[in-house]
């Protein structure tokens, strides 16, 4: 595994793109605008949201054995949307608008390759000395751990079976990773939350229970309305590790002023456990009435809900254009190939960290009015 080249301190911060909204400086928590998100399929390293838990360690490089394989995903923090639903009440977290998502294609070896190369077949659930997670752990120290590393998990099942396209990645959209995204080796977990993503990556366990880490025993678990900070009891849920089906308007801010006319409304749609997106609805009078979006992956390729002619983790971009004549609240909501359908209300999912908010997507449009 890679070695520590350099201290790690904010002093020695890669370079960042100028339009990224920074959501924190210490430690760097940043997200490109909305409008860039739908602008392309695979989302350009520069603008990919920027999550960390402390400075960006400066890391020796790899070499690199197995055979490469490419997976397009898309990778979502937890809290996207976190600062619609603090709206409702009060949450702790990072402030993410509605970009802390992105696409890319990551380039790595199958982890499933390189537990094979250890002793441990494909598909295998358990071991003989009954092991049944894999934990990542980082270079990257955190205040959450007590200086400790950065770390996480999934389950073994998961982990050997060649179909989740679980990586070992040292390429982002066919360069090599740049620090910010885990430079020289980061852990790729397609259709899961960002946070079992494990970014410089130091060391791999083969373990018996779940990874006691913080950010997987008292962090990203989701709570119902009803538990707030001075009754929560965090060994009642689980860690968090699919997410649920989401969509997002991106063409439009939240409040917006337009000139009456044709209006082109595009976004994002994406489904967690490689779920496709069977639809995404639109309305324009806010969820009164609604019609139905277009959707694409690859410019030109008709996009199918299945896993044979689509990226299987990778979000949709949709497109509609309507006559908006009037002011109003324009809505989407999507639905996966499992018939999951976003919330309505983001009332009914509110929890204290502030997480998952996918409920209807809505923006305002006022018409004949100046810019807000």
């Amino acid at each position: 595994m890679p070695g520590i080249k350099g201290p790690s301190d904010y002093s020695q911060e890669p370079p960042r793109h100028p339009s990224l909204q920074i959501n924190s400086k210490v430690p760097f928590n940043a997200e490109p605008p909305r409008s860039a998100l739908a602008s392309s399929y695979v989302t350009p390293v520069d603008l990919f949201y920027k999550r960390n838990h402390g400075p960006i360690p400066l890391v020796d490089d790899i070499d690199r054995m197995l055979p490469k394989y490419n997976v397009t995903a898309t990778l979502q923090c937890a809290g996207n949307r976190r600062t619609a639903m603090s709206k409702t009440r009060k949450v702790r977290g990072v402030g993410w608008d509605v970009s802390a998502i992105g696409n890319a294609v990551w380039g790595g070896a199958k982890l499933a390759d390189v537990l094979e190369l250890i002793g441990i077949p494909k598909l295998t659930c358990s071991t003989q000395s009954g092991g049944k997670h894999v934990e990542f752990v980082s270079i990257d120290k955190c205040k959450e751990e007590n200086g400790g590393p950065y770390k996480a998990s999934i389950p073994l099942s998961q982990a050997t079976n060649p179909e989740a396209d679980v990586l070992l990645a040292y390429e982002m959209n066919e360069e090599p990773l740049n620090r910010d995204h885990g430079y020289p080796l980061r852990v790729i977990v397609p259709g899961v939350i960002g946070a079992r993503s494990v970014k410089w990556l130091d060391s791999i366990n083969i373990i018996a229970e779940e990874c006691q880490g913080f950010f997987m025993q008292k962090d990203y678990k989701m709570f119902p309305p009803s538990v707030d900070w001075d009754n929560i009891n965090w060994s009642t849920r689980r860690p968090q590790m699919d997410f649920p089906v989401q969509s997002v308007i991106c063409s439009l801010e939240d409040v917006q002023s337009i000139k009456p006319g044709k209006v082109t409304i595009s976004g994002y749609a994406v489904s967690g456990g490689g779920r496709g997106i069977e639809r995404v609805d639109i309305s324009i009078d806010g969820g009164k009435t609604w019609l139905e979006a277009s959707r694409s992956q690859k410019t030109g390729a008709p996009y199918i809900a299945d896993h044979v002619s689509s990226d299987k983790w990778a979000w949709v971009l949709f497109e509609v254009t309507v006559d908006i004549p009037y002011s109003t609240e324009i809505v989407a909501k999507a639905v996966d190939s499992a018939a999951n359908v976003q919330p309505e209300n983001v009332q009914d999912i509110w929890n204290l960290r502030g997480i998952l908010n996918t409920s209807w997507h809505r923006v305002q449009v006022r018409v004949g009015h100046s810019n807000m």
